[in-house]
């Protein structure tokens, strides 16, 4: 009885050509993105600081539109602040790498 050796193993040629790294939204910047991020933060918490004043003095006639504001600007926050952790997360991250 024969046994066959076993073949060595050839390199794994990719099947897929590599494509070019490309912006997902169309060549704006990291930076730029975050700049919009934080407008819209700063924008739903105007909204939200003014439909409270409007409540306060009395003339929000649907305190609905109170409310949801309030909650789009928290959810915001919240948003802001866990890529923020992320970041730094990322940051110190890299440090430890090169310690």
């Amino acid at each position: 009885m024969s046994i066959a050796p076993i073949a060595p193993v050839s390199a794994v040629a990719p099947t897929i050509a590599p494509v070019a790294a490309q912006s997902p939204t169309g060549g704006s910047s990291f930076a730029a993105q975050l700049g919009r991020g934080l407008e819209t933060l700063q924008a739903a918490q105007d909204k939200a600081d003014n439909l409270a004043v409007s409540a306060a003095t009395g003339s929000l006639t649907d305190v609905h539109d109170y409310m949801i504001a309030s909650t789009e600007a928290s959810l915001a926050t919240k948003l802001t602040v866990a890529v923020r952790n992320k970041a730094l997360d990322a940051f110190n991250e890299i440090m430890r790498m090169q310690a």
